[in-house]
């Protein structure tokens, strides 16, 4: 018979080394919970990015209409706010850039050969979002008295294409020529104006 020789002394010496880790309960767990965590952060995330568009946009709004009234005072000039085009006309399309110019001959169109000056423009919204004003109008034109020319109060309708009622906000500007964003008074997750008239997106 073979016999081995061997130190006691130097075996019980010798430390045993421990490996830690995780169990597959443990993981399946944790998995669970990210799940959970992530299904329930993601729609939270998406909604605070979407409000947060909205009022970033609803602030622009609210800058350029103040600059076009400020101007408008300041120069003695109707000035008008809109979304240009080529030919130098109005459009509907507030989507588009909105630019603020100073309208020196009150033909109610920006004429550049006549020495008017753009003082301002918003850039574009995203797209697929909703911007209105009023039902089909096409300009804001402030006089010097800082008075809006020849309408009535229009809203300005800003409706994200994610949430179009939930998050849509609105800016309403008083024949005065002073405007003011609307609110969420009756507690049911849609705008409305001081008149208690909801926000459409249509």
């Amino acid at each position: 018979m073979l016999k081995l020789a061997y130190d006691k002394k130097s075996l019980s010496a010798t430390p045993f080394k421990h490996f830690t880790g995780i169990t597959l309960i443990e993981l399946i767990t944790s998995v669970s919970i990210a799940s959970i965590l992530t299904t329930i952060a993601v729609p939270n995330l998406n909604q605070f990015l979407v409000k947060l568009r909205v009022n970033n946009e609803i602030s622009m709004l609210h800058r350029s209409l103040l600059t076009a009234r400020n101007y408008a005072i300041n120069t003695g000039n109707n000035v008008i706010m809109c979304p240009l085009g080529d030919d130098g006309n109005c459009s509907t399309h507030w989507q588009s850039d909105i630019s603020v110019f100073i309208d020196i001959n009150n033909n109610k169109r920006f004429d550049k050969n006549e020495n008017e000056t753009i003082v301002s423009t918003k850039e574009a919204i995203k797209s697929g979002d909703k911007l209105i004003y009023g039902k089909g109008r096409s300009k804001v034109i402030y006089q010097p008295t800082g008075h809006l020319s020849g309408l009535t109060n229009g809203t300005f309708r800003y409706c994200p294409q994610e949430f179009p009622l939930a998050m849509a906000r609105g800016i309403v500007v008083a024949r005065s020529g002073r405007f003011y964003s609307t609110t969420d008074i009756n507690n049911d997750s849609i705008d409305e104006t001081r008149n208690k008239k909801k926000l459409s997106c249509d």
